[in-house]
């Protein structure tokens, strides 16, 4: 296996911090970085997929994108984990809703993530459907989202390969097992969490539902950039602690 000594898809010199919250779109990285952190500096722009490091509340924090798709952002968070001795990371995105207790506009947090890719088993031969959450790292956001008053759903999610709307993506819900109730459907999770779990580190994903089967209403693009401010705080408000 070859590793090498520096990071090949984030600056080798980038101030990374141990705390990590990751969207999938690097201009909500920038977002992020310009409405909700102090003394923000980009620090690293590798493939255009932006990192940003400053401050929340007095506590250092790193904003880096993942791009979409489980073998992008699971690069990003090994090498953040491998290199920059990375401990917390929480996943911020959006997904959609496939079950009609999710809502469009509602924040879900996930319990464990089902999928049937095969990138666990390429990863390092795991063979399960089911990958957890860091139990800790979400008491934590619970707790957090209670001090907030802010309402919350918990509980299972499923990671595709695919991009959910853009294919008949109910014989695939079909097949996974009815003792999962699965909230909603998005494309990174599962790689994220299982990475990090094979590493040794705290990851976890929050997720705004941008669109229902149960809805006709959709977030724009532009909703989906600069209308998760809850989402965001959410997350922050919780990796610090």
């Amino acid at each position: 296996m070859f590793i090498g000594e520096n990071p090949i898809h984030i600056e080798a010199k980038a101030d990374i911090a141990s705390l990590v919250l990751m969207p999938g779109d690097p201009l909500r990285a920038k977002y992020i970085a310009d409405h909700f952190l102090e003394d923000a500096k980009l620090v690293t722009s590798i493939r255009n997929m932006l990192g940003f490091t400053g401050t929340y509340k007095g506590t250092k924090v790193t904003i880096m994108a993942h791009g979409m798709g489980m073998p992008s952002a699971s690069i990003y968070v090994f090498e953040l984990i491998h290199f920059f001795k990375v401990k917390k990371i929480i996943r911020i995105g959006t997904c959609g809703a496939v079950s009609s207790k999710a809502q469009v506009g509602d924040v879900i947090l996930t319990k464990n993530i089902y999928s049937e890719s095969n990138f666990a088993y390429t990863y390092n031969d795991y063979k399960e459907n089911i990958v957890e959450a860091s139990s800790d790292l979400n008491e934590t956001i619970l707790k957090t989202s209670q001090e907030l008053n802010m309402d919350i759903l918990y509980g299972s999610t499923t990671t595709m390969d695919v991009y959910g709307p853009y294919i008949d993506y109910e014989r695939v819900l079909a097949r996974i097992p009815k003792n999962y109730e699965i909230l909603g459907e998005e494309m990174e999770a599962f790689g994220v969490c299982h990475v990090a779990n094979t590493l040794g580190v705290d990851a976890t994903t929050l997720m705004t539902v941008a669109d229902s089967k149960f809805s006709k209403v959709v977030l724009t693009p532009e909703e989906r950039q600069t209308k998760l401010n809850d989402m965001i705080k959410l997350g922050l408000e919780s990796i610090i602690k």
